[in-house]
């Protein structure tokens, strides 16, 4: 049977909890220091009563609860690329930040965007308000929440990603920003 958002449980593979909840391994790593390294890694059909298991038998249904609550606190950060395009015409100093690589930057990118490199990385740490809202921009949303997690967890408050990334911008905002594939 495959997992959905609605139904994990002990018997689920780690695929389907990854499948139901995209940011599962985010909040397994960040709450119980799971799935982050080789070390302390999972296989796609480990089930996740197994990984409790095996890690200091954990109690299945508290880790599915933080894998929920998380996914809900994950949820509150998207914001489509309407409402990013708007909030950036409400306030013209909003600052979207895209981690992308340099070559996907060059080749197309979003007018006023910020290349994230080490120069950018020293300068928002340093610098900028750990209060003020900020929007991160990957290809197609996958990678977004991981880059906020890191803020997060280095005091910033108001981050928001763009769900579905600048794919989804060329889609729903600008047509002239072209969509390419990776890979």
């Amino acid at each position: 049977m495959q997992a959905t958002e609605k139904n994990i449980d002990a018997a689920s593979t780690m695929a389907e909890v990854l499948e139901a909840f995209p940011g599962a391994q985010r909040a397994l790593f960040r709450k119980y220091h799971i799935g982050g390294c080789s070390s302390c890694g999972f296989a796609p059909e480990e089930t996740l009563g197994g990984l409790c298991e095996r890690n200091n038998k954990l109690d299945v249904a508290e880790v599915v609860d933080h894998i929920r609550s998380s996914h809900e606190q994950d949820e509150t950060m998207w914001m489509s690329p309407t409402e990013v395009d708007e909030a950036r015409k409400a306030n013209p100093e909003l600052k979207i930040l895209d981690i992308r690589t340099r070559e996907e930057f060059d080749a197309v990118h979003i007018d006023g965007t910020i290349l994230m490199d080490q120069q950018i990385m020293q300068e928002i740490m340093g610098h900028w308000d750990r209060g003020a809202m900020f929007v991160i921009l990957d290809h197609q949303g996958a990678k977004a929440l991981d880059a906020a997690a890191y803020f997060l967890g280095h005091g910033f408050t108001h981050i928001r990603c763009m769900r579905g990334g600048i794919d989804a911008w060329s889609q729903e905002v600008d047509s002239k920003v072209q969509r390419y594939r990776l890979g």
